[in-house]
């Protein structure tokens, strides 16, 4: 495909690095935007929930023929304790970059989230979203909430002024250039309080599927080979690569070579959907999504990023 000018908000953080990275090494050319400064190439600061920001972007550069919108609040608990920061940027920054989409017609990829599926005891096909009216999928938590209210708005905009627009929905992505937070996913903070002899909780009883990065960030940037407006895609690993958190645990700890004496689990944890089956044919089919880095070697892919990054010996 020739090349395409290209623009990924929230380009500095975990998945946006990735996927930067791996559309420029397609010959695209990409500018990043996120809130801080960076010295990076090609990149400039702008806060999504602040609509002159963005709006100045598009005045200084050329249309842009695709934007990837990623730049979000992320998780549950982040979203209870920041909601303001949570709403502004997820739905208010989401409104913003639609308003322009409308104007000046680019492709946008919106970035939502598994999460929207809620407590949904099925198998997580995309259809659930339209076939089970939202009450009967028992969403728990904000940070859901603003992701699917992002999706409504695409779908409404699309219908009312005829944008573009393909939304994915990320499923437990993890691997280098994610930085530890308390409110980050359960894999990086096992790995950052492992490396730092740190205790850490693991709630026993749920399963998850984790997909590496690199896996992401090659099918997200597949999308702009094979864009259909309107489709909306899952993208994780591989649904037999499923395991229980404890089995993660594990895996972290013989990564980086520690026993489980500072682990402490309990029974199960409250407000958290204990098993997720979730469906990839559609980007199997569409987006040529290929998962290759299983669990025990992206896990310690991770563990020597975080080693590197944060300066811990071995």
């Amino acid at each position: 495909m020739e090349s395409q000018k290209i623009l990924v908000t929230g380009g500095a953080g975990f998945i946006g690095t990735n996927l930067v990275k791996e559309l420029e090494k397609r010959g695209h050319d990409v500018l990043a935007v996120d809130l801080l400064h960076n010295e990076r190439d090609n990149y400039t600061r702008a806060d999504v929930s602040k609509y002159h920001q963005i709006e100045r972007i598009f005045e200084e550069n050329d249309t842009f023929d695709h934007v990837y919108h990623l730049a979000a609040e992320y998780g549950r608990w982040n979203g209870e304790g920041y909601y303001e920061n949570l709403w502004e940027t997820n739905v208010i920054g989401t409104k913003h970059m639609i308003r322009l989409q409308e104007k000046l017609k680019f492709r946008m990829i919106f970035f939502s989230s598994a999460e929207v599926y809620g407590d949904y005891t099925g198998k997580m096909s995309e259809d659930v979203m339209v076939n089970n009216p939202i009450k009967d999928t028992y969403q728990m938590n904000d940070y859901a909430i603003t992701k699917w209210a992002g999706e409504l708005m695409c779908m409404n905009s699309a219908t009312m002024f005829n944008t573009e627009t393909v939304r994915v929905r990320p499923v437990n992505c993890y691997g280098p250039h994610e930085k530890y937070s308390p409110y980050k996913g359960f894999i990086p903070i096992f790995i950052y309080k492992s490396l730092n002899n740190q205790g850490y909780d693991v709630y026993e009883g749920h399963k998850r599927i984790i997909d590496y990065v690199g896996d992401t960030a090659t099918t997200f940037a597949n999308i702009v080979d094979n864009f259909i407006p309107g489709e909306v895609y899952n993208v994780g690993s591989k649904q037999e690569w499923e395991k229980d958190i404890k089995e993660y645990s594990d895996i972290v700890l013989d990564a980086v070579g520690i026993d489980d004496s500072l682990v402490t689990y309990h029974e199960s944890e409250p407000f958290t959907t204990k098993v997720k089956h979730i469906d990839f044919s559609k980007a199997i089919k569409d987006l040529k999504h290929n998962p290759k880095v299983s669990p025990d070697e992206g896990i310690k892919k991770t563990v020597q990023w975080m080693r590197d990054y944060y300066n811990i010996k071995q």
